[in-house]
């Protein structure tokens, strides 16, 4: 007989009693309750859980229930929203349910009123989406008609309903955990969880607690037993973002998880199976680092059983228009602006700037754009983007010399960013919009001499 499902509650209150007192009533009836001090909080949860319904406070310091409520439309499209409120905000929690809430309750609540309307609301709910409710996967990627997007779609199409490991490939930018995602909201493993882990970011002493936890007393400040991502994503999938970063240690112990299925937390001696699907991406050249030594090649293999290769922006120049007059769209909705006009001298403009940051540079670029316009308008000079030449570059040309103008508008593109931020390469990924790992690997692409750089380096 197969065991039901409990419904997940995402609950959200920056009241610590109110928490307790939520999260005991729904316990009691055998929900699995998550808990958030904060809406930043909440997010994180939204993007790495399946949640059926959130309950969140309305007044919160930071980032409010309506923003919460915004911003959680965009990463669970659809998820049932309950709201709590005093008596005095009760025109708030009115306004949230003109925007799509599904309920409210009023502070202090009766607890079999929180259990009649949560059951009421889950019984309402629609059903997990399936794959032919599923929108297409051009409007899940912002569209685009290029042969090289018509290519993706396909591929992503056919690897989503599989179970293989997948490594994605692509400059930083490109949009590789929003592929991931659809991999993983397109197969048989939607319903489990989708964590991320960014191996970038994360420093290398702290990575392997991360993935694979610990038991209390294993090291010093481990006061308790704690799951591991991967444990944590058990039946879901496991996203490895920026996999290259890794060290040779960590490339061991992930191996031997990838052959065996089992890991052992830190201090443990117990083995714990795990079953989730591994999905990987870089923006790094990993045969290239294979060849130099510095990754696995018996890592490399088990990640990438099947490769998927996201092009860059620049290489998909006939996009940009529908990109550029989407984002502009969605944006002014988003934020209550009148509708911003791209006249056609500026979308000519877009087509012909590199994009060194692809797909993020372009978005943010316009939305800083809409921003700052003016007459509902939206020109070139409204676009603050860094290393910007001085004249617009002229549409690569056929032939063998287009390749190398595109990567020279690149490079004069860092040069001018490295120039302003003192030779700082922390500093001048962040004026071009683009990851510190993305821009080392183009310095080093370029041969670019940072010797000569004032003040600190990259080690702040």
């Amino acid at each position: 007989m197969k065991t039901a499902v409990k419904p997940i509650i995402l609950v959200v209150d920056d009241d610590l009693n109110i928490l307790a007192v939520l999260e005991a009533r729904l316990a009691s009836i055998d929900y699995q309750v998550l808990t958030a001090s904060g809406g930043e909080e909440a997010l994180e949860i939204l993007k790495s859980r399946q949640i059926d319904l959130m309950i969140t406070d309305v007044k919160m310091p930071g980032m409010g229930g309506m923003d919460l409520f915004s911003a959680a439309q965009e990463v669970r499209p659809g998820l049932p929203v309950m709201f709590l409120t005093a008596y005095g905000t009760i025109p708030d929690a009115v306004k949230a349910l003109k925007a799509g809430a599904i309920d409210y309750l009023t502070k202090p609540f009766n607890g079999r009123d929180l259990i009649s309307k949560v059951q009421e609301v889950l019984r309402k709910s629609a059903p997990k989406p399936t794959f032919d409710t599923l929108p297409p996967l051009s409007e899940a990627l912002w569209g685009g008609k290029s042969p090289a997007m018509r290519e993706l779609y396909d591929i992503v199409d056919r690897l989503a309903r599989s179970d293989v490991n997948v490594l994605i490939l692509g400059e930083s930018g490109v949009g590789k955990e929003r592929i991931a995602r659809l991999l993983h909201q397109r197969g048989p493993r939607r319903a489990q969880p989708f964590l991320v882990v960014d191996c970038g970011s994360t420093p290398a002493g702290l990575l392997e607690s991360e993935l694979f936890g610990h038991v209390r007393g294993a090291f010093t400040h481990a006061i308790k037993d704690k799951k591991g991502l991967i444990e944590a994503a058990d039946k879901g999938t496991l996203f490895l973002d920026e996999i290259g970063n890794i060290s040779h240690d960590m490339q061991v112990r992930l191996l031997r998880f990838l052959e065996d299925r089992v890991i052992r937390r830190i201090g443990d001696i117990k083995e714990i199976p795990v079953n989730c699907r591994v999905i990987s991406a870089t923006n790094a050249d990993l045969p290239e680092e294979v060849a130099a030594g510095e990754f696995r090649e018996d890592l490399y293999y088990r990640l990438r059983v099947v490769t998927l290769k996201i092009p860059a922006l620049r290489e998909r120049r006939e996009d940009i228009p529908g990109l550029a007059h989407q984002f502009v769209e969605n944006f002014c909705k988003n934020q209550n602006l009148e509708p911003v006009r791209l006249p056609v001298e500026t979308i000519k403009w877009l087509c012909e700037y590199p994009w060194p940051g692809n797909v993020r540079e372009l978005k943010n670029a316009l939305e800083g754009g809409v921003v700052l316009c003016r007459d509902g308008v939206l020109r070139q000079s409204d676009l603050q983007l860094s290393g910007l030449p001085d004249a617009p570059q002229k549409p690569p040309a056929t032939g063998d010399t287009s390749s190398l103008s595109l990567e020279e508008s690149e490079r004069n593109a860092i040069l001018r960013a490295l120039q302003q931020a003192g030779y700082v390469q922390k500093e001048a990924a962040n004026l071009l919009g683009i990851s510190r790992r993305a821009i080392h690997y183009k310095i080093k692409k370029y041969g670019i001499d940072c010797g000569k750089r004032s003040g600190s380096g990259d080690e702040d």
